[in-house]
């Protein structure tokens, strides 16, 4: 009375493709209780993975996550075994609220960089600021998001968060309800400090931009 399902694929394919197969027959079978709530945490992720296109490790979740501590020995030898100080919350099968431990030494937080293949010198053009902020004493510190929304759509049974979301975007990110998002003017640009570099009306109108009426 047993089955069992093989798939040919990269890691992560297969698991997914598994995945996908064992709730829908769970579902399908009748084997799901609806009226449990039932909680885990998700710990011990990957802190890098490797990626096929540009031949390095990055970062699975974002490079400022810490490694565990056991772990910090192995980011340059076996980079792909180091496990990252992150937590899921899931209910039910859906990710509720996300977190980590971040690096608060600067030193800490270069090694981390230059495992993701940044040179110093990068690090310093694109975080400087924020490398010379870890020298004056941050401390230990984690943090945790929430996903409301999903919340809601669980407590209201519904199936889609756009159920419980007051103004839904569709695939493309269009609000079909405020026509958003809309095509802006300069002033609206001079006003937040920003500037687009074009070539050409067409761009522009890619860009949303309005055409400039000074212009000829």
């Amino acid at each position: 009375g047993d089955l069992v399902l093989l798939v040919a694929d990269e890691g992560d394919v297969a698991s997914k493709a598994l995945g996908q197969i064992r709730v829908h027959m769970a579902q399908r079978l009748g084997l799901i209780d609806e009226g449990t709530w039932a909680f885990v945490w998700v710990t011990d992720f990957p802190l890098l993975e490797y990626d096929e296109e540009e031949e390095r490790y990055v970062a699975a979740h974002h490079p400022f996550t810490s490694p565990r501590e056991q772990d910090w020995c192995r980011l340059d030898s076996e980079p792909g075994t180091v496990r990252a100080r992150a937590y899921d919350l899931v209910l039910n099968g859906v990710e509720l609220a996300s977190g980590s431990v971040r690096i608060h030494q600067r030193e800490r937080q270069e090694h981390l960089l230059s495992a993701l293949g940044m040179s110093r010198e990068e690090a310093v053009e694109r975080f400087g600021f924020f490398l010379e902020a870890l020298e004056y004493g941050a401390p230990p510190h984690a943090g945790i998001a929430l996903g409301l929304d999903r919340l809601v759509m669980m407590m209201a049974g519904a199936e889609s968060i756009r159920e419980v979301i007051a103004f839904p975007k569709t695939t493309q990110g269009n609000c079909l309800l405020t026509e958003a998002p809309t095509a802006i003017g300069r002033e609206q640009l001079s006003q937040l400090g920003l500037s687009l570099e074009t070539q050409g009306r067409k761009d522009e109108a890619r860009a949303g931009l309005r055409p400039d009426p000074k212009r000829q």
